[in-house]
């Protein structure tokens, strides 16, 4: 059970820092250093090598997540934190496939088409969902770390 523990620990790490080191360094670096055309071609470059390994994330998350839970016994055995942890991976999963295929998708033939303006008014909503994705994110490490039991 620790390996599936662990896998999913990574997985979790990878997601979530992913998303922190977006949002806090690449961008406000990007934004520093580039012109919008070329930040916008270098934000779409890099999420969208990121999103291949959210997508891998997404899936290790649900089957080690679901396994574990069936190791304990199903949910009708397990504690609320379990509860609160799936609830709100669920939600992350489902904003990121809204994040991604009605803003990155879009967001990607602007770029390819170079229509700066389009690309960057999406670029916004991603940076939202983004924020709104991290946010959950922290709160569910936050929350599985208190209320993990000991021992």
């Amino acid at each position: 059970m620790s390996w599936f523990k662990l896998i999913h620990l990574l997985a979790v790490l990878l997601w979530v820092g992913g998303m922190f080191f977006a949002h806090f360094v690449l961008r406000p670096a990007a934004v520093e250093a580039l012109e919008p055309p070329q930040r916008l071609k270098l934000l779409e470059a890099v999420l969208r090598r990121f999103f291949k390994w959210v997508w891998g994330a997404l899936g290790v998350l649900l089957i080690t997540g679901l396994y574990l839970i069936y190791l304990y016994g199903g949910l009708g055995h397990t504690a609320l934190h379990i509860h609160l942890m799936l609830i709100l991976g669920l939600v992350m999963m489902v904003i990121y496939c809204y994040l991604f295929f009605a803003c990155f998708v879009p967001f990607s033939l602007h770029v390819a088409k170079q229509r700066w303006k389009e690309a960057g008014e999406i670029m916004v909503r991603i940076r939202k969902l983004v924020s709104l994705n991290l946010l959950l994110g922290l709160i569910t490490i936050t929350e599985v770390a208190i209320l993990l039991p000991r021992g």
